[in-house]
């Protein structure tokens, strides 16, 4: 199979949240760790990397940050090799926000760049899921570390 065009994971949320503290919640890790990571070594920022840890699963990536338009935009690479992640937040009525994610730039075979795109397309699912449940009613479902449980393959 030859692909026409590279893949590209992408999902959205509307999250019933004013977009600038869903914004918040994608920068600030100390919201971020309730639905997403573990830890990270800081918020992020335009031109400053990070290291984000799941440390359920004893990885961690860096993410580096190439734009923020606060309230609208962050453009970020992450993952080994890199693909580039971009978040964008539109405001809707009601102090309501529609979260977009989209995740492109995989590496590969064309079977490994779909495989990749659809893991992406599942994990950020779950992120908003996540995201919109601590935003929205406080609650911490722990969608990410019930994603992969120990002993399962």
């Amino acid at each position: 199979m030859e692909l026409k065009e590279a893949p590209t994971a992408e999902t959205a949320m509307l999250i019933r949240r004013p977009v600038a503290e869903v914004f918040e919640a994608i920068v600030d890790p100390a919201v971020t760790t309730k639905f997403w990571f573990t830890h990270s070594s800081g918020r992020l920022d335009e031109g400053k990397p990070v290291e984000w840890e799941w440390r359920m699963y004893g990885v961690s990536t860096r993410v580096e940050v190439s734009e923020i338009v606060p309230n609208e935009k962050i453009v970020m690479r992450w993952s080994d090799p890199p693909t580039t992640v971009v978040w964008s937040f539109t405001e809707m009525p009601d102090d309501a926000t529609f979260l977009e994610v989209r995740n492109f730039g995989f590496a590969g075979s064309s079977d490994e760049q779909v495989r990749q795109a659809v893991e992406s397309t599942g994990g950020f699912s779950l992120v908003l899921a996540g995201a919109k449940a601590w935003l929205e009613q406080g609650l911490t479902l722990g969608l990410i570390g019930d994603r992969h449980p120990k002993g399962i393959k």
